[in-house]
This record gives structure tokens, C-alpha cells and sequence, in this order.
């Protein structure tokens, strides 16, 4: 049988040998001889025509031929690229895992630790993981081969939403050592929101429904029973105007709210006077305080106390703090607004009323849409359940906050704590107020 020159390139792995060189090398022998014995009469010395083949035929019998060499470094090279890069998961923000048949953790990036922990070297994946959801879902992949991913929700410290993804990797080199990759895709923020936006349909139609359906009643009643009824009708027309004007204003807070959403993200680039802002305020508010028997006592700094700021967004703020404060803090008969400047707290302006105080459990969530400690003391005080709401989003623009503090029986206390103003900034001075 004869043997074809890849036969015998194949072979010469599994069986090394000069017998097996000599045989593949056959042909430039006969012609490197062929070359040295003419070489003689051409003036060559015999002897250095000798040492010329012996060289030539030790390098072809005893150094791996070129063709073999570049075989052997194109292999080195594909098995390299097969290889994973572990550097490209390290900047991912998505908390990723690399683990193999097993479910032997071979790498995992910083958010991963610090979502699930730091594994040891070549723990298990359940080490750390012990979702049976997850854990089912990495033995499917690891069966299958196929891609696959499922939403996932955990409850404890906190409640937060994940889509976990398994995939293998389609550049192993050998299918036996298959990695594959998990990924955590966070789900969280979305689906608070979407919580956010059903509550907020559900309770919007719910308070514009109660007076709707107050100002249908007493229409029907006035078309039937009451149609020559004055006195009736006199009446009902008060409590229908009042209907009206309470669907008015929580038309006219949702309309707040919506536009605040739309410019969250821009910061006010104005500079405003707090002192003289919460004047203007207090000088609007004090007839209204006087007929509920507030006094306001307003206490203001020395110097003018200048942040940046909307004035418009600042005065919806203000007023709508004194304001609760004069309703809901009515049966202490004194408010107090303070307009201060401290190392401790910063600029910030103080609401401080001597009502009947608000329960511990109420506090976290004031500023909640539609959230009431007392709903029926709410409406007949011609509340929204937005007015705090629409304070946090404002304040949330102006990059300030609020701090509440409340002692049932003894009142509560609003804070609103900026950050200064920076001197020289190249901003407008907007003073309504003026």
C-alpha cells in the first residue's frame, strides 16, 4: 500500500523517529546530493561541498519542518482564542457569573460580589445562590444548551425584582469544558414604578369619582323631587359649587405633579432670597391663619440667605407647609417659621406648629400620593392628599430635602435644608415677591 505524504504528516506525532523523517525527506535529500556532487566540478572543494549536504540534511532530519511548526502555532493560537476574556466581565455593571458543568464558579465580577457575595475558589454555585428558581434554571441550561431566563423576586432585606439569565458559551474550545454565564438584569426601579403609576390611576380616580358622583346626585335630585324646592335648591347648589371646586384642585395638583415629573432632571439655575420668600408667604397666609385663630410668628436672619432656586416652585413649597400647618395644627393657635443658617443644618427654613402631632408610623409616608393620616379631617379641610407630594418633587428639583419631625401631643416640625447658593454664579434673581 502506498502511503500518501498526509498519511505520513499525520503520523509523525504517534510515531517519531529518523526512519520516518528520512522517508518523508527523500526527495530534498536526492536533490541537496544532486546539488553537492555538481557543485564539485564547478570549483567547489570536495570537502566543503561534504559539510554544505551534511549541514543541509541535519537540518531537514533533525529541525521540525516549517509547515509542522506553523501547524503547531496556529493551534496554540486557536486554543487561546477559545479561551474566555474574564477581563470584559469585570466592567460590566451587570452582576455576571462564570461557572462550568458542575456549577463550579469560575470567575465572577465586582457587582456580582457585591449582590451575592464573594465565592471562594471553585465553590459551587449554590454556595451562594440557593433560589430554587435559579437553581433549576441552571440545570435546564446545563442539560439543554439553550439560553433561557426567568423573572425572579426576593423579599428580604428588601423587596427588589431581578431577570436571571443563563447562557453557555458559544466559544469553548471543547464541549466538555463549557462554561456558561449568569447574569442578574435589574428589575427594580421598573417595577416600582409601574406599582407607582397603577396606584396613582387607582387613587386619582378614585377622589375625582366621590365628588363626581356628589355633584350627579344632587342634580338628579334637583330635577325630581327638589325642582320647586328654593330652599333645597339654594342648598344644594353650595354643596355642589364646593364639589366642583375640589375636583378643581386636585385637577390642578395632578397638573403640578405631571409637570414637576417632566423637569425633574433639570435643576433651577435661579438665585432666591428664603427670607424674603417666606414673608411674602407668611403675609398671604395670615388672613387665612387669622380666620382659623393661627397666630405665625416668623423669625428671620440677620443677613439676606441667598440658594438657588425657582421662586415660583419655592413659594408652592412654603405655602403649602404654613399652610397644613395652620389647618392641621389649628388647636395650638400658634404656628412658628423659622429662616435660619447653621453650621450644623445649612441653610434651611423651619414650619413648626403646636397641634396634636403625627403617630410614628405615618411619618415615612407623608409625602406619598394621596396618603392621609385622617382622610376624613383631610377633606373637610379641603385637602388633596398631594400637597406634600408635590413639596417632595419640588424639593427633589432644588437637590434639597425634607426632614420631618413629629410628637403626638406635642406638634410637628417641616424642614427644608438647601445647599448655598454659589457666589458669582451667572443665574437670574427672580422676585415675585418684590
Amino acid at each position: 500500500m502506498v502511503e500518501n505524504t498526509q498519511d505520513l504528516q499525520e503520523g509523525e506525532d504517534a510515531r517519531p523517529g529518523l526512519a520516518l523523517r528520512l522517508r518523508t525527506q527523500i526527495h530534498p535529500l536526492a536533490l541537496g546530493a544532486v546539488a553537492a556532487l555538481a557543485s564539485v566540478p564547478a570549483g567547489v572543494p570536495p570537502w566543503q561541498a561534504a559539510i554544505g549536504y551534511g549541514v543541509f540534511a541535519a537540518g531537514l532530519l533533525f529541525w521540525p519542518t516549517s509547515r509542522r511548526a506553523a501547524r503547531k502555532r496556529a493551534e496554540k493560537k486557536a486554543a487561546k482564542s477559545a479561551l474566555p476574556d474574564f477581563a470584559i466581565i469585570e466592567t460590566l455593571d451587570m452582576p455576571t457569573i462564570v461557572f462550568d458543568r458542575e456549577t463550579q464558579i469560575v470567575r465572577q465580577n465586582a457587582a456580582a460580589r457585591s449582590l451575592v457575595g464573594a465565592y471562594p475558589e471553585r465553590a459551587a454555585l449554590s454556595a451562594r445562590i440557593r433560589s430554587p428558581v435559579i437553581l433549576d434554571l441552571v440545570a435546564r441550561v446545563v442539560a439543554r444548551g439553550i439560553t433561557e431566563s426567568v423573572e425572579y423576586s426576593e423579599r428580604v432585606p428588601s423587596e427588589r425584582w431581578h431577570e436571571v439569565r443563563v447562557a453557555p458559551v458559544a466559544t469553548a474550545a471543547e464541549p466538555g469544558k463549557r462554561l456558561f454565564v449568569l447574569t442578574f438584569r435589574d428589575l427594580t426601579e421598573a417595577r416600582r414604578m409601574d406599582r407607582m403609576r397603577t396606584d396613582f390611576v387607582a387613587n386619582a380616580s378614585h377622589e375625582l369619582r366621590t365628588p363626581l358622583a356628589s355633584l350627579m346626585g344632587f342634580i338628579e335630585t334637583m330635577q325630581g323631587p327638589a325642582r320647586n324646592d328654593e330652599a333645597a335648591r339654594t342648598r344644594f347648589f353650595g354643596i355642589m359649587l364646593e364639589q366642583a371646586q375640589r375636583m378643581a384642585r386636585l385637577i390642578d395638583d395632578l397638573l403640578s405633579l405631571s409637570r414637576l415629573e417632566m423637569r425633574a432632571h433639570v435643576a433651577p439655575e435661579g438665585e432666591v432670597d428664603l427670607g424674603r420668600t417666606v414673608t411674602h408667604v407668611v403675609d398671604t397666609l395670615k388672613p387665612m391663619a387669622k380666620d382659623l385663630g393661627v397666630e405665625i410668628a416668623l423669625t428671620l436672619p440677620a443677613e439676606p440667605l441667598v440658594v438657588t432656586g425657582d421662586v415660583d416652585e419655592l413659594i408652592q413649597v412654603f405655602s403649602n407647609l404654613i399652610e397644613n400647618a395652620c389647618k392641621y395644627g389649628q388647636t395650638g393657635r400658634r404656628v412658628e417659621v423659622t429662616v435660619a443658617d447653621t453650621e450644623a443644618e445649612g441653610a434651611h427654613v423651619t414650619v413648626k406648629d403646636f397641634g396634636p402631632g403625627i403617630a410614628k408610623e405615618h411619618v415615612p409616608r407623608l409625602t406619598e400620593r394621596f396618603y392621609r393620616v385622617d382622610v376624613e379631617t383631610s377633606r373637610a379641610k379641603k385637602g388633596t392628599g398631594l400637597g406634600l407630594a408635590i413639596v417632595k418633587h419640588i424639593l427633589a428639583r432644588h437637590r434639597a430635602r425634607l426632614v420631618v419631625r413629629s410628637t403626638p401631643g406635642e406638634g410637628s416640625a417641616f424642614t427644608v435644608k438647601f445647599g448655598r447658593a454659589e457666589s458669582g454664579s451667572n443665574t437670574k434673581t427672580k422676585e415675585l415677591y418684590k
